[in-house]
């Protein structure tokens, strides 16, 4: 049995008044849900995206500033406005392949979207939360920064570099004032998954709620996607006082699948 999403309003109190926020990645699905959730936090909000529409539509929403970025681009990466005391590291791709016939192009270039992106941001922003006292890094990993999937080399391999990444930046910015975390969510009802959902069910022949119970999640207790606000409210506690003390951890928000 398929269990019912949670919805619901905003339960973590926090005040991010003075604050600026980039999000990576933010035109859609978890991207735009964090953005959300910080703005409405108090936070302004910079909407980082290669779709300059969907940035605009959410920094529109957010009260916040749309900015179009290849991200995959380092020099236009390097170019990004980094004096923010929070970086929501969230773009991602996927492709899926086995190793032999994995395009080594497309496992660099996943590599650098989603590992030496965040790594540039970061290095640029750490000055400005250094001098201020305070920062929040959270970094949007995966299960599969934990744990690993066959034919999802570039991916698995990305995802587990950026909790290292995240574990190195926790240690060195703990002294300043700097936290620097992961969310491990499971499957998250994106466009880039439901895309995932209506390929696996033309490939095996199923129904696209049958993909999503006995394929997806297959290895997780609780057999429903997890909603992009949840993911975002766990972000919103990061940012919260009492979270000050959690930094270099990755919470797992995946259904039980890592207590397998």
């Amino acid at each position: 049995m398929t269990a019912e999403p949670v919805a619901g309003p905003h339960v973590v109190h926090v005040d991010l008044a003075g604050r600026t926020a980039l999000v990576t990645g933010g035109g859609g699905g978890i991207g735009r849900a964090c953005a959300l959730r910080l703005a409405a936090a108090g936070a302004r909000v910079l909407v980082l995206d290669r779709d300059a529409d969907a940035a605009e539509e959410v920094a529109a929403l957010a009260g916040g500033r749309a900015v179009r970025v290849d991200l995959a681009d380092p020099a236009a990466v390097d170019r990004l406005d980094a004096d923010v005391d929070i970086v929501v590291n969230n773009a991602g791709l996927q492709h899926v392949a086995p190793v032999p016939d994995f395009p080594p192009e497309r496992f660099a270039y996943i590599h650098r979207v989603m590992v030496e992106a965040p790594f540039r941001i970061v290095r640029r922003a750490l000055p400005h939360m250094y001098a201020r006292g305070w920062g929040r890094i959270v970094n949007i990993s995966s299960v599969h920064g934990l744990r690993a999937s066959p034919y999802k080399s570039a991916y698995v391999s990305a995802k587990h570099a950026l909790e290292g990444l995240s574990k190195v930046v926790a240690l060195e910015g703990a002294a300043h004032g700097v936290t620097a975390n992961c969310i491990n969510p499971a499957y998250v009802r994106t466009a880039l998954v439901q895309d995932q959902i209506a390929d696996q069910a033309a490939t095996h022949g199923i129904g696209e709620a049958e993909v999503v119970e006995k394929i997806m999640l297959a290895r997780a207790a609780i057999k429903r996607l997890i909603e992009p606000e949840e993911v975002a409210e766990l972000l919103a506690y990061l940012c919260a006082p009492p979270a000050a003390f959690i930094t270099g951890a990755s919470i797992a928000l995946d259904g039980g699948w890592t207590a397998n």
